[in-house]
């Protein structure tokens, strides 16, 4: 299963002791990307064989990992000019990950306190081709570095990518772990397929999660009319836990 929206850990795990370190995939694939190294190139096949076929096949779908000529093709893709200003952009604003690591720590620690037998992915960085920020899938979690070089970025600001300013204002360091958490929230408690859901149900089923997002990084990061609803109700239901709200598909108790 593969979640996105439209953006590396390695990590030691003692229940509440856990650590989560961004597994620098994107290093590798740049040192590739940009000179043709082929010890970097066997690096990404033989250390990263599940982020290096999810890259390929998933977010740029250039062929399969077994085709004969895929490493080729691979690089002759980020040759472009534009994804080549990406990767040098991303390896500078991300040459530090420490900020990020220490929230995704916290916020890991609060989810295995919340929610019991989570189970923690393994998380790393990536460069795409500014069309996904996360990937959530075979227990990882990627970060699409290059849709996250801040608000004002001037390749965001083109009409040809059509990003709204919306989108734009998401598109910085600070929603990097929010989006982690969000996503792979959304990978374990999906919405219901058993029934065609209205709006209003999406709506709701959205909110509870960016409240558990939320109370996860410590910060008011989404702030929206249905968020309060949430929040009023586990104010008045203290025997609510996170899991147990997760859980609760009965959407019209928070109306």
């Amino acid at each position: 299963m593969l979640g996105c929206i439209g953006c590396e850990w390695q990590l030691k795990s003692e229940e509440t002791d856990t650590e989560i370190v961004v597994d620098r995939y994107d290093r590798i694939q740049s040192l590739y990307l940009t000179t043709g190294d082929f010890s970097a190139l066997q690096q990404m096949n033989t250390a990263y064989p599940t982020q290096t076929r999810t890259l390929i096949e998933d977010i740029l779908r250039i062929g399969k990992v077994n085709e004969s000529d895929i490493n080729m093709k691979f690089l002759r893709f980020y040759q472009d000019s534009t994804l080549q200003m990406l990767i040098n952009e991303a390896e500078q604003q991300y040459a530090s990950m420490d900020d990020i690591n220490q929230e995704l720590t916290t916020a890991f620690q609060y989810l295995q306190k919340q929610i019991p037998n989570i189970e923690i992915p393994v998380v790393y960085a990536q460069i795409g081709s500014l069309d996904q920020s996360v990937i959530v899938g075979n227990g990882q979690i990627g970060i699409c570095l290059d849709k996250y070089l801040g608000s004002d970025y001037a390749l965001y600001q083109k009409e040809e990518y059509g990003y709204s300013q919306e989108q734009k204002n998401m598109m910085q360091r600070q929603f990097i772990v929010p989006d982690c958490i969000g996503f792979y929230l959304l990978s374990l408690y999906p919405m219901p397929f058993d029934h065609e859901m209205t709006q209003e149900e999406r709506d709701v089923h959205m909110a509870k999660i960016q409240w558990v997002v939320n109370n996860a990084v410590g910060r008011t990061v989404f702030n929206n009319a249905v968020v309060s609803r949430i929040d009023e109700y586990m104010k008045h239901h203290k025997n609510m836990t996170p899991a147990g709200l997760l859980a609760n598909n009965e959407y019209q108790l928070f109306k």
